[in-house]
């Protein structure tokens, strides 16, 4: 029997601490370490950080990375930021520690277009110190654009790609309701989105991915960003929304070719109050392909699926920067032996 895979918890949010708890359920994985710098989660054990009906697990959330890193970890979960920029000293740092990393920022999916710098330069550290990451998720990392590619196997002839995704807000997070300016006036949603501060991240990378893997010729990526506007109040556990207020998140983002035609166009609509939540992908071919999931992904309990059960396909990826298109995602049985 081999030895169990040794895993590290790089942040320890709420999709940190959900992951984590998914991890704890795998027979195969053994959770060496976890990194935080938030001061009210440094110095507790992890399990009681994340709320875990068994803790404590005996391991200690630290704010020092490069310590709890030099514990020689196969793979690390990483964690903390949307932004590609933020974490690049992160990634490297667990690079060096010759750990795999799968990584839940959006910007890490497929930056070859939006970030190409910063892509070789983690895919050349990868490489060097013999290891694969990949960043991955829910959306991007599977519903708009590896199930996108995926479905494209049973076509001859691919001319255009559409997803279309409905997200109800509602019985999500805090920190998601307000990063899509849920109860905001159309005003401060506005100027809230000119700052940067309210965004879906990634559909561009979804895009990019999608027209890299379907061979379509997009030259070039456009987005919108339109508040979805309340029609009557809505309340959630954390807030609420009164008509005319913003409700959520309106976006759309295409890729075009060179003369201007559109060839993949990914539609997302995450909202509190949404009616008719679904996931639907349509492909225009030969033939036509159209699939629908009601009620759409969980968004948080599809995020730590998709991370959890990437471990196994990244710690056995070739060294360097993968994406989600690169690896045969599977299922990772709680009961898998290591």
């Amino acid at each position: 029997m081999k030895k169990k895979i040794r895993a590290i918890q790089y942040g320890v949010g709420p999709i940190g601490a959900s992951i984590a708890r998914l991890m704890r359920e795998k027979q195969a994985i053994e959770i060496i370490g976890a990194i935080d710098t938030d001061p009210s989660k440094v110095g507790r054990d992890l399990g009681e950080v994340v709320g875990a009906k068994d803790a404590p697990w005996g391991v200690i959330v630290s704010a020092e990375a490069k310590e709890v890193l030099e514990q020689a970890a196969d793979v690390v979960i990483h964690s903390t930021s949307s932004s590609l920029e933020k974490v690049m000293d992160q990634l490297l740092l667990c690079l060096e520690a010759e750990s795999c990393i799968v990584s839940t920022c959006e910007e890490l999916s497929y930056p070859f277009r939006t970030h190409p710098g910063l892509a070789t330069k983690l895919d050349t550290a990868a490489k060097e110190w013999g290891v694969a990451l990949v960043g991955t998720g829910v959306n991007p990392g599977f519903v708009m654009d590896k199930l996108v590619v995926t479905l494209a196997a049973v076509s001859q002839r691919i001319e255009h790609a559409k997803a279309l995704r409905i997200v109800d807000a509602s019985t999500r997070r805090l920190p998601l309701q307000k990063k899509i300016g849920a109860g905001m006036s159309v005003e401060e949603f506005r100027a809230k989105v000119a700052e940067g501060v309210i965004k879906h991240v990634g559909l561009p990378e979804s895009v990019a991915m999608v027209a890299d893997s379907l061979n379509l010729p997009v030259e070039q990526i456009t987005e919108t960003i339109e508040p979805k506007m309340a029609s009557e109040r809505v309340q959630t556990e954390f807030l609420a929304v009164e008509p005319g207020q913003a409700a959520g998140v309106h976006q759309i983002a295409r890729g075009l070719s060179k003369d201007g035609k559109e060839l993949v166009y990914l539609e997302l609509q995450m909202y509190v109050g949404a009616k008719d939540p679904a996931d639907t992908i349509s492909l225009t071919g030969h033939p036509n392909i159209s699939l629908v999931i009601p009620g759409g992904s969980h968004g948080d309990i599809a995020t730590a699926s998709v991370v959890v059960n990437s471990i196994p396909a990244i710690l056995d990826a070739p060294a360097g920067l993968r994406t989600s298109r690169d690896l045969p995602l599977g299922f990772f049985s709680p009961n898998a032996r290591p």
